[in-house]
């Protein structure tokens, strides 16, 4: 009887213990990839090639995306103001729905989902190819030159893309609501100009997007490079990134909405 409770207690406790382990490797790597960032930005010209792979190259689902989510908004958002007479308020919701929480979560979602696979997959392969061991055979740091300038430029991406997004979104919802739907469109603007606020609702909404682009990047660029040299392991890795991202996403929004919108 005790060896089967300390078998079961084994078994509860083991998974927690390698999450623990796991999460401590992590924090490590995170520390290493940020000490080895200044020799990343002297040869700045390697974190521009990785911006164009992870920012440029998804611009176009994050365009689109943004354009259908604001169309979406503005047809909900006028069938319910309307119900209120006040559909002249169609700018505000749309704006404010888009800059303060649709914005930074879905372009978050689709950066983890489009950019941040590629970087675990694109690392993990390099590992699985013995070609980040050939740079430790010549002297060459594989944080500092390959891991460090897929982060950063994560990190640099994130922002721009959400506030693209976001603009989308507001165009997709003047096009529903003022080109289609017949909304004034003086209306339209003032109200949303006199209503969103640049630092509680658009720079709350930036800092939300470059904390989601820390967390989505340190997650690709882990997850990669500690992913089993197998074609299992990179496949492995790169599901972990798309779910952990994702939650990771999700569960920094609510915290970040309970300290930045009280009150307000």
């Amino acid at each position: 009887m005790f060896d089967w409770l300390s078998a079961r207690i084994r078994g509860v406790g083991a998974p927690a213990v390698d999450a623990l382990i796991k999460l401590g490797f992590g924090f490590r790597f995170f520390s290493a990839v940020l000490w080895h960032s200044a020799t990343a930005f002297r040869r700045f010209n390697l974190i521009i090639r990785e911006v164009y792979f992870t920012g440029v190259l998804s611009l176009v689902i994050i365009l689109v995306s943004g354009l259908f989510v604001g169309m979406v908004l503005g047809l909900q958002g006028y069938d319910t103001l309307q119900r209120f007479g006040a559909s002249e308020a169609l700018g505000v919701l749309v704006s404010l729905s888009l800059l303060r929480e649709l914005g930074p979560v879905v372009a978050g979602l689709l950066f983890a989902s489009r950019a941040g696979s590629a970087i675990t997959a694109e690392i993990g392969l390099m590992k699985a190819t013995e070609q980040l061991a050939a740079m430790e055979m010549m002297a060459v740091n594989p944080l500092a030159r390959v891991v460090a300038p897929r982060f950063w430029a994560g990190v640099i991406s994130m922002p721009l893309l959400s506030a693209l997004f976001s603009a989308m979104g507001i165009l997709g919802g003047y096009l529903v609501g003022v080109v289609l739907i017949g909304v004034d469109a003086g209306s339209f603007w003032a109200q949303m100009q006199a209503q969103v606020d640049f630092y509680n609702d658009i720079g709350n909404g930036l800092i939300k997007s470059l904390v989601f682009g820390v967390a989505v990047s340190v997650i690709a660029v882990f997850e990669g490079f500690d992913a089993p040299p197998t074609a299992e392991g990179v496949s492995g890795a790169t599901t972990r990134t798309v779910v952990t991202s994702s939650l990771a996403i999700l569960g920094l929004d609510f915290i970040l909405t309970a300290f930045m919108f009280r009150g307000v």
